[in-house]
């Protein structure tokens, strides 16, 4: 009898060792996918609540300013009443500040959190930033020696008047803002450079240019403009210290430049000129309708000076506006006074007139060529901002074209500029008070260019996107 085959028993079934490898992986994957999805959610609640709190303070700005506004508006009677205006105006500004300064903290935290130009085009901004830095006013003054450009660089962040500037042996340099006075030493420019152009930078109207379309749109300080391309660590000074910080303006310094801008550091020095020239009785009495003129010319400053910090880009150019039609104005007042006076001098009174002027090392004719370099494209001036705007609000549709209309009137502003730029520095304080007429004449007509634009297009913002404009310096870098 044959053998019964014994019956096969399969064992049981065991997973493979790929499969159990491959559902580990994809719990893992879900996991992670799990945590990536709660960090996006909450990310997205902080950046819900960063907006809301962004657009509440920008109400509460609003408010502040519309605050100050009216009070400085108000003219109080009575010394009581005088001391009660400024104490409320100082805490209002007190708390406009605080509000300014949590603005940027939420900025900077919106920033970290990727609300912020796609990391994708950052290099192509940053790469457009180094060209356009280049197309500039002041280009060409970049490449000054080391010494020179550490002088000027001290001059401007110390807020130097001209004769301040010249105690220390320095050329006088254009200082932009001096706290929230544009052009604070407009005054005494007028009249010192006239007489005595060699005494400041050669590159003075060319960073005057930059400085007046930069600030517009960056604020103080532009990080992109000639004078911020020297890097002050470069350059050590007496001692081995650095570069100073830009100093604080007192409330007496800014009574002065606004109230009495024809005392003490911007006063004129029309007795030198008297002791240089000698004037006939004749003569004399032509001098004296000058200091007339002069002390006229002052009038019209005490009411162009801003008491406290425009915070908006329309703000600052009401502010730059003001200071330069003032400044126009007393122009127009004091040239025919200069030009009656310096005619009458004989040829010998002249040549002595021209002789006076500060010790600030030695003379030489790099001022004639001032205009070199006017006419190349200023893309710094009016692509630079453009595109930072685009970067940083991402704007669309009608804010898009009201955009689109603010970049066509600062390039037409800017080329106005252009065109004022002359070919050379002309020889006689008459030459050069009319020349600085037509500049003023051109920088009036580019600021009320743009003017219209710039309302158009921040009226369109949102309170989100009004934030950022007003700080796109601290959010704009490359």
């Amino acid at each position: 009898m044959a053998p019964r085959p014994t019956p096969h028993i399969a064992a049981p079934s065991r997973p493979s060792g790929p499969p159990a490898a491959s559902e580990r992986i994809s719990r893992r994957d879900q996991i992670e996918q799990r945590a990536q999805l709660r960090q996006q959610m909450v990310q997205q609640r902080q950046r819900e609540m960063l907006s809301r709190q962004t657009t509440e303070r920008q109400t509460r700005i609003d408010r502040l300013q519309q605050r100050v506004q009216q009070l400085q508006s108000q003219k109080p009677e009575g010394a009581r009443a005088l001391r009660e205006q400024q104490r409320t105006l100082q805490t209002q500004n007190r708390l406009l500040e605080r509000e300014r300064r949590a603005q940027q903290s939420d900025l900077a935290r919106q920033q970290r959190l990727g609300l912020q130009a796609p990391a994708g085009r950052a290099p192509a901004i940053a790469a457009a930033a180094q060209v356009d830095q280049r197309g500039r006013f002041a280009e060409r003054f970049r490449e000054q020696a080391p010494a020179q450009a550490q002088a000027a660089l001290t001059t401007r962040q110390s807020g130097w008047a001209p004769r301040q500037a010249w105690r220390h042996r320095h050329p006088a340099v254009f200082v932009a803002w001096l706290g929230p006075v544009f052009w604070p030493y407009a005054y005494s420019d007028i009249f010192d450079y006239t007489f005595w152009s060699y005494a400041y930078e050669p590159g003075y109207w060319a960073y005057a240019y930059d400085d007046f379309v930069d600030t517009v749109f960056w604020g103080n300080d532009s990080p992109y403009s000639a004078y911020a391309s020297i890097n002050p660590y470069d350059y050590p000074q007496g001692g081995g210290s650095r570069a100073r910080q830009r100093s604080s303006v007192s409330a007496r310094t800014l009574q002065q430049l606004c109230g009495t801008p024809d005392k003490g550091v911007t006063a004129w020095p029309l007795a030198d000129i008297a002791r240089a020239v000698r004037p006939t009785p004749e003569q004399r009495a032509l001098l004296d309708e000058l200091k007339a003129a002069a002390a006229n010319a002052a009038g019209v400053f005490k009411d162009s000076c801003a008491e406290t910090y425009a915070l908006t880009p329309p703000g600052r150019l009401r502010a730059m506006i003001n200071r330069i039609s003032a400044t126009l104005e007393a122009v127009k007042i004091v040239r025919p006074a200069l030009e009656n006076f310096y005619n009458s001098l004989s040829d010998e009174q002249q040549a002595s007139f021209n002789a006076l002027g500060p010790n600030v090392g030695e003379r030489s004719p790099q001022q004639q060529a001032t205009a070199e370099g006017c006419g190349d494209p200023k893309s710094g001036l009016t692509q630079l901002p453009i595109q930072r705007i685009e970067a940083v609000l991402h704007p669309a549709g009608k804010q898009k074209e009201a955009l689109d209309r603010l970049s066509e009137a600062t390039a037409k502003g800017v080329e106005g500029l252009q065109a004022a730029c002359p070919n050379d520095v002309p020889l006689t304080p008459v030459g050069r008070l009319e020349a600085m007429q037509h500049r003023l004449e051109a920088m009036q007509t580019a600021a009320k260019l743009v003017e219209p634009a710039l309302d158009e297009f921040y009226a369109t913002l949102s309170s989100e996107q009004k934030a950022r404009f007003n700080t796109l310096q601290q959010v704009a870098g490359p």
